[in-house]
């Protein structure tokens, strides 16, 4: 790649679907729910564009995000932080990462698709 150009590369996994305890309510965490995950994460390309180590591999993404989804929390954004936060120690040279995670028919009254909860980072 041209060094004089600023390209911006993003590396993203969408509608990840896993089943989690995750809830505040004990009953919430009794029965579990399933959840959808979005990661976006975005970086200065650099190096060979062909090699794994110049880039951020999504199947790291991926395990970051299923082992962070087994880990039983009260809030999801303990959960979308320890994501974030994971995928910057593995990648440290990550300018922006956003993770979204939705709640599946949430257990209240009414019929609600999905409850929505999202946090983004920037360098």
């Amino acid at each position: 790649m041209s060094q004089d150009r600023n390209y911006i590369q993003t590396v993203a996994l969408k509608d990840v679907k896993c089943f989690a305890l995750h809830g505040y309510y004990s009953e919430e965490q009794l029965t579990g729910i399933y959840f959808m995950v979005d990661v976006v994460v975005e970086f200065a390309p650099f190096g060979d564009t062909e090699n794994l180590q110049h880039t951020v591999n999504y199947e790291v993404l991926n395990t970051i995000i299923l082992e962070e989804m087994a880990k039983t929390q009260k809030m999801l954004e303990t959960v979308i932080k320890n994501i974030i936060d994971r995928s910057i120690d593995a990648y440290p040279f990550v300018l922006t990462a956003t993770v979204g995670i939705r709640k599946l028919n949430p257990p209240m009254p009414g019929e609600v698709g999905h409850s929505f909860v999202q946090l983004s980072y920037k360098a």
